[in-house]
């Protein structure tokens, strides 16, 4: 939200520097992200003056140009070839001088340099409108009829405004500050306690209104729910037109466009006092009567945009007795907007239900100025007088009658009252701090208190302040503005210790975490909700399964996930857009499904299932580029080594575990998994292509999946046992097997370490080969073998029987031969 430091210095007397005002501000929880100059014309006509043209000459080698002087209020004029066809004599002229830079309308910023025209030296440049931005004009140079004294500077002369405008990121429960006089509110309060001063809020004045005739438009509320206060005015004989440079340069310092001085106005009081407006073409509202209810859904409606939008019957509408002429709270329609031919004005200022202003916005798209108020909620009190203010600017800009005012609010808002215990606050605050001070403070910000005593008072909350509704909330609105930089941090701080046993989930959880990290991966926390288009796009994703949000904040965050594979797909293509091709990822998440075996009368942790996964991701080279090695692109192998490395830091070994090496993904190829008692606790492959496609991912990723549910299961009770090293060498012997093409490599495993348990200490496939030379259905495996006696060193005689009973054992259960 944009607030500008001139205009909020209208309702707060204070003149300190602006970075202090952005200190003080943030403070007290209006945070200002940024600040930054504003001038209303850009570059602020800084370096142009005003001049006298002396002399007038006719260029001889140019039909067009013109060789002046020009006094600036120098001692010496300025030789400048001007080439405007109304140039003359006696002229009063605006100049921009050597150095100045201009910033036209149209076109790039450009220098003016001292240069030489057809031969003749030029010190600077005339000026017409459209070159400084002063307006359009391009018929020839700026020329002025009150004869001001040469060399004042131009940005005097047109009254150039320069001012401060403070980002400030607004937070959703600030619904009190989202105008300048709601931020010059807190702003006061701060200036008086940190300067010991009393000064006021300077509220605009609206006490000259009076209403001349009865308005001729009724106003009915079918539903005072959805729009508890509309209060109107009408305001007949009015001329639109362009608004006044003051109004023009206070909008367009904060990023508004202005349009006429009557749509100018409501988006002035918008700002000033954060009461959203509306103006209707009164001689549009057809049978002079104004409805606001809800229509038939998907009745069509034409926004100020120009768009067709489909109605939904729980949006509220602003009707005349035929159709609908604006989405309340939201949105104008496109035929009852005030345009130059209008004459008659009704003005709309009303308090309409925040979560319909924030379902209706949502459902269609539409965030404006209006409806970012309405959803935080504004001040059912003040709809009066903001109507009343728009009424009379509306009148002294346009001229004009107005109406007397309506006002429909069968309910009045009550405003809530809330008793805060002194000891309470000073037990929270953790300071002791007198009743006195807190009074004054929260007075400061309009909080009154109606009943005290010695120990307790009871104040009434402005209906502003829709977040304040505890004594926790009063506390903490003491707090803003009494200051936490002013509660001293204390000597000594008393802490209880407690013991919580860790879950042993996440002592595992960590120890994966550990292992992944130090080789080179990244955990990628992601979000939970994922776009609705992924369950109609992929077919791995059960739409019975499907949990979807109500009312969701956008498409893209409407379903829970399935699966953690998309949100990692999104990060990868994410990676390599911004110039990292090397991805190592793994995620800690749950995925969420309808139980479809569940009741509707269920309790929801039955309705619906949470389930704890991890996921790893690798793409791209395994290592970055290094002069010490070559580099080589990651593969199925390099990911499941991975991931069994990981498991057996939690004693888990997936060799022990079911493995399927035939597996039908709707996700991944070659993929392969590891279950217990028909549960699938791991899954790895590489993900397929036409998925990658709808990533635009156009290099291999490969993809495993951990079911966490099943750790403990897998576990039983194993420590870590530390054992002596070896006192005795180890051996090494080769052996290169020839064996049939459907062997595995773990059948060669298994059947090693039950053959020679006592001496076989680890076995290692060096070399696969297929190819020439081997007898058909045929593969050669070589083996690497690492022999050890923990009680005395081997000897050839001892190594050699072991190595025979272990090809012995092969040639019997393998059908293996050794290749010569």
């Amino acid at each position: 939200m944009k607030i500008s430091y001139n205009w909020l210095k209208k309702y707060a007397d204070i003149n300190l520097p602006a970075d202090e005002v952005a200190q003080m501000l943030t403070s007290c929880g209006l945070e200002v992200e940024m600040t930054e100059p504003f001038q209303s014309i850009k570059g602020g006509l800084e370096g142009i003056v005003i001049g006298k043209v002396l002399t007038c000459e006719k260029h001889q080698d140019s039909d067009h140009l013109h060789i002046t002087t020009v006094d600036i209020g120098q001692t010496t004029p300025l030789n400048i070839v001007c080439g405007a066809p109304n140039v003359n004599v006696n002229q009063y002229v605006v100049v921009a001088t050597i150095g100045t830079t201009l910033y036209p309308l149209e076109g790039e910023p450009f220098k003016i340099k001292k240069s030489k025209i057809r031969g003749v030296e030029s010190e600077g440049m005339l000026c017409a409108e459209d070159e400084i931005g002063l307006g359009h004009s391009h018929d020839g140079i700026i020329v002025l009829n009150d004869q001001p004294r040469p060399g004042t500077l131009a940005k005097d002369y047109f009254n150039i405004e320069n001012d401060t405008i403070f980002e400030i990121g607004l937070t959703p429960n600030r619904s009190d500050a989202t105008s300048h006089i709601g931020v010059a509110r807190d702003l006061i309060a701060l200036y008086n306690i940190k300067y010991h001063d009393n000064k006021k809020l300077l509220y605009p004045d609206t006490s000259k209104f009076h209403g001349t005739f009865k308005p001729n438009i009724s106003v009915k509320v079918e539903d005072d729910t959805l729009c508890p206060r509309y209060s109107s005015i009408c305001v007949k004989n009015i001329k639109v037109a362009e608004s006044p440079e003051w109004l023009k340069n206070k909008l367009k310092s904060i990023d508004i466009r202005p349009v006429n001085n009557v749509v100018d106005v409501s988006q002035f009081v918008l700002f000033e006092m954060g009461q959203p407006l509306h103006t209707f073409d009164a001689d549009k509202i057809k049978g002079n009567q104004v409805i606001v209810k809800t229509v038939e859904n998907g009745h069509p409606f034409v926004t100020l945009d120009g768009v067709e939008r489909k109605l939904s019957d729980k949006d509220l509408m602003i009707c005349n007795i035929e159709e609908p002429m604006c989405m309340a709270g939201v949105f104008g329609g496109k035929n009852s907007g005030i345009n130059e031919q209008s004459t008659n004005v009704f003005i709309e200022s009303a308090y309409f239900n925040p979560v319909s202003i924030r379902k209706t916005s949502k459902r269609h798209g539409l965030k404006t100025d209006a409806s970012f108020r309405y959803e935080r909620g504004c001040d059912p009190q003040i709809t009066m007088e903001a109507a009343k203010r728009a009424a009379l600017m509306i009148q002294e800009l346009a001229g004009g009658e107005i109406s007397e005012i309506q006002d429909v609010y069968p309910h009045p808002v009550q405003p809530c009252q809330i008793e805060l215990k002194y000891s309470r606050l000073c037990q929270l605050v953790g300071k002791q701090i007198d009743k006195n001070t807190i009074i004054n403070i929260l007075k400061a910000i309009e909080i009154e208190a109606i009943q005290q005593d010695d120990e307790k008072a009871t104040f009434v909350i402005p209906t502003n302040k829709v977040d304040v509704t505890r004594e926790a909330d009063l506390i903490e609105e003491f707090l803003r503005i009494y200051g936490y930089n002013n509660v001293e941090i204390p000597n000594q701080i008393n802490y209880t210790l407690a013991f919580h046993e860790k879950n042993s989930l996440v002592n595992d959880i960590e120890k994966i975490s550990d292992y992944l990290t130090n080789n080179g991966f990244s955990e990628a926390i992601n979000n939970s909700l994922t776009k609705a288009e992924y369950a109609e796009k992929f077919s791995f994703i059960n739409q019975e399964e499907t949990i979807s949000l109500v009312n969701p904040l956008s498409r893209d965050l409407q379903n829970m996930r399935q699966t953690l594979l998309i949100g990692g797909l999104e990060d990868i293509i994410h990676n390599i857009n911004h110039g990292n091709e090397n991805i190592k990822l793994y995620e800690f998440g749950f995925t969420y499904h309808k139980n479809l075996n569940a009741n509707a009368d269920d309790e929801v942790t039955k309705r619906f299932l949470e389930k704890h996964h991890l996921g790893l991701w690798v793409s791209g080279k395994r290592q970055h580029e290094s002069w010490q090695e070559k580099q080589t692109e990651v593969d199925f192998f390099y990911l499941k080594n991975m991931i069994t490395n990981a498991l057996e830091k939690i004693h888990i070994k997936l060799s022990k575990l079911k493995l399927n090496d035939d597996v039908e993904s709707q996700y991944l190829n070659n993929a392969i998994t590891y279950s217990i008692d028909n549960e699938l606790f791991a899954m790895i492959g590489e993900v397929k292509e036409d998925i990658l496609a709808n990533f635009d991912i156009k290099q291999k990723v490969f993809y495993a999946e951990v079911n966490c549910e099943l750790i403990k299961k897998l576990q039983h009770g194993e420590k870590t046992i530390f054992k002596d090293l070896n006192r005795f060498p180890e051996v090494e012997r080769d052996l290169a097997l020839l064996i049939d093409k459907n062997i595995t490599y773990k059948q060669i495993e298994d059947l090693s370490y039950k053959t020679e348990k006592r001496y076989l200490k680890s076995i290692n496939l060096f070399d696969v080969y297929q190819g020439k030379n081997l007898e058909p259905g045929k593969k050669s495996y070589a083996i690497r073998y690492i022999l050890c006696d923990p009680d005395k060193t081997l000897t050839n005689n001892e190594i050699t029987k072991i190595m025979d009973k272990l090809v012995l054992a092969y040639e019997r259960e393998l059908n293996a031969k050794l290749r010569s």
